[in-house]
């Protein structure tokens, strides 16, 4: 008899609230949920009414229980949302996008709105991503194209700077940052040039701490300045050369121990620039797990130099070929050691190696490569953060590694190996997780955590190089009738 009327309250709630009354309808609909306050519906219900009556707070508190209760239901994710929204909440409300995305609800009106709210808080940066992720949603919303580049031109001005081993690391950086900010990139070829694009911009990025971080160093500061150091610039001279008086932030990409070799070279750097660690960042999109079964192709991803060590891995497929010689290595890469490349290849014969050990050379399509392989090592002496070998584990790979210093800050210890025969221990193991390789990655490492972390950087010299200016947008540039 209890739960006939408490059903009848329900029925009556909803009755009432399609009729405009709110309140009356408020009051049954609560009288139900004494007798059954884990009734998801209700307390979405619920939550829609009290936003009616302007008890927004009110309204969130049951929504967001209602959502506890029924994660996955997209009429109380979309009322959540759309509350959050109308009382302002705008980035409550983007923390919910995610999951609306994956359910389907979200469009191009959400993020147009959230978008505009952010534009008139002068939040630039948010209303930037909020339009991005609009345009990807629906790509032919023709208002998007000069919003965007309004906007665009209203951020600070970034430039970068290449010199050192070149634009490998930097591609994607640049190409998430042009859609963001009005970006140039130096190609000029003096010390003129490259500081008429500093005078220019309002953030400067040397990409290497080499020549050109050098020269930019030693002229008039009139940028923020960040420089990017991988790892080989800690063990040569031109930290030593950097004024670091007119460097604003040192991206680090590397382990403890380039932060340490660094700083034995120039002791007192941190009292001049604010350090920060960005490791390198691997397009998951571009490096897709197959999730294969154990196999014997064992992948060497690295240009053939010194510092690789690939010697060691010779010694230790000697090892490995006398256990089970169904085992081959391949090596993908450049020599880049004349004497290096006579030694190994040498020894490949000298060990019986011939018919198990492959030298691939330079591969273009590094993914393609990958396809057939089942292990992915390195036997370096010294990394920063190595992308290769990320590469490999991100596609499933099984990941063996040498004991380089400061590996341990990268990769778990069950990766790590120290001698030839716990080499071997590892690859005959019947251990072998694809999946568990790829989340790693994916947790650890992805391309789109880098990327935050670097916007996040931009993001604070935004607010430093603002100051107290605001965007003339007081009105909404996006218009709907929305409710909940």
């Amino acid at each position: 008899m209890i739960m006939e009327t408490n059903s009848n309250n329900y029925e009556i709630g909803l009755e009432l609230a399609e009729a405009g009354k709110h309140t009356e309808a408020l009051a049954c609909i609560q009288k139900h949920l004494r007798t059954a306050p884990e009734d998801a519906q209700a307390l979405n219900d619920a939550g829609a009414v009290l936003h009616c009556l302007g008890r927004s707070d009110e309204a969130i508190e049951h929504l967001t229980k209602a959502r506890n209760l029924r994660p996955h239901s997209t009429e109380i994710l979309w009322n959540l949302s759309e509350t959050y929204m109308a009382v302002g909440k705008v980035k409550e409300a983007t923390i919910l996008f995610d999951d609306m995305q994956r359910l389907g609800i979200l469009n191009a009106d959400v993020l147009n709105r959230a978008a505009t709210i952010f534009l008139n808080r002068n939040d630039k940066a948010n209303a930037i991503e909020m339009l991005l992720r609009s345009q990807k949603i629906w790509s032919e919303q023709e208002i998007l194209k000069p919003a965007l580049e309004v906007i665009r031109l209203k951020r600070p001005r970034i430039a970068f700077f290449c010199g050192g081993d070149g634009m490998t690391f930097l591609d994607k950086i640049i190409e998430f940052t042009k859609r963001r900010f009005n970006v140039r990139v130096f190609e000029g070829q003096t010390e003129d040039e490259l500081y008429e694009l500093m005078v220019w911009s309002d953030i400067s990025w040397f990409e290497w701490c080499t020549n050109l971080a050098v020269a930019a160093s030693k002229r008039p500061k009139i940028c923020k300045n960040i420089i990017r150091l991988h790892r080989y610039e800690a063990y040569e001279q031109w930290p030593q050369e950097v004024n670091w008086n007119n460097i604003d932030t040192l991206i680090t990409v590397g382990n403890d121990i380039t932060k340490q070799t660094l700083l034995g070279k120039v002791p007192d750097l941190e009292s001049y620039t604010s350090l920060v660690a960005v490791p390198n960042g691997i397009d998951l999109g571009k490096f897709k797990l197959i999730d294969r079964r154990q196999g014997k192709n064992i992948a060497f991803l690295a240009n053939l130099r010194m510092v690789k060590n690939p010697a060691l891995v010779l010694q230790c497929m000697q090892k490995l070929h006398y256990i089970d010689p169904g085992y081959h290595l391949f090596f993908a890469g450049r020599f880049q050691d004349q004497a290096l490349e006579q030694y190994l290849r040498h020894m490949v014969c000298a060990l019986g190696l011939d018919d198990v050990v492959f030298f691939d050379g330079w591969q273009e399509d590094v993914n393609s490569w990958l396809q057939d392989k089942h292990y992915i090592v390195s036997t370096s002496i010294c990394e920063g953060h190595p992308v290769g070998l990320l590469e490999g584990i991100a596609c499933g790979l099984k990941p063996v590694i040498h004991n380089f210093t400061g590996a341990k800050d990268i990769f778990p210890s069950e990766f790590l190996f120290n001698i030839s025969e716990e080499f071997c221990e590892q690859i005959l193991s019947d251990k072998y997780e694809p999946q568990k390789y790829r989340k790693f990655v994916e947790e650890k490492y992805s391309l789109k955590s880098q990327l935050s972390r670097i916007n996040e950087i931009f993001i604070q010299f935004e607010a430093q190089i603002d100051g107290e200016s605001s965007l003339d947008a007081t009105a909404p540039i996006f218009e709907s009738n929305a409710v909940v």
